[in-house]
């Protein structure tokens, strides 16, 4: 009787050792899935930015619609501890915070002409005023997407 005891407690112990094995192993196969999907993530993203400051260079975006995009995107990185935008791209930043409160997709709609030309006009005075300063960070912010994202080099 002992030894059926003995015998039964070691079929346990190796099942419970065969469970737990598996479950490690298909934690580590989950981890390496979601690092992955990360990694993706920060490679579109950082792509992305890297096209939206390359069209601004070349004055295919307006700069209030490329520094909302950019900054939405770099808001949107997965990282572990995150830059301060703020002080690393200051004026990109500026810029985005004075063109943050304009109407935009359906509530641009609704305006009547007369307010949407007037956000217009406002917009693009804004824009002017901080454009060579925002162009200048732009080599800077892909330089930055580059190093989170070497294919970009």
């Amino acid at each position: 009787m002992a030894w059926a005891l003995i015998i039964a407690a070691l079929c346990i112990i190796l099942a419970l050792g065969f469970y737990a094995g598996r479950l490690l192993f298909l934690l580590k196969q989950q981890n390496k899935r979601q690092q992955k999907a990360k990694d993706e993530r920060i490679e579109t993203i950082t792509e992305s930015v890297f096209t939206i400051a390359k069209a601004m260079e070349q004055q295919q975006c307006d700069l209030s619609e490329g520094v909302i995009r950019i900054v939405n995107l770099l808001d949107a990185l997965p990282l572990e501890a995150p830059p301060n935008y703020k002080s690393k791209f200051p004026h990109i930043h500026a810029l985005f915070i004075e063109v943050s409160g304009f109407a935009i997709l359906e509530k641009r709609q609704q305006l009547t002409k007369a307010e949407r030309r007037k956000q217009d006009i406002a917009r693009e005075q804004i824009e002017a005023e901080h454009e060579s300063r925002v162009l200048s960070e732009l080599e800077g912010l892909k330089m930055y997407c580059s190093e989170l994202s070497p294919s970009l080099g």
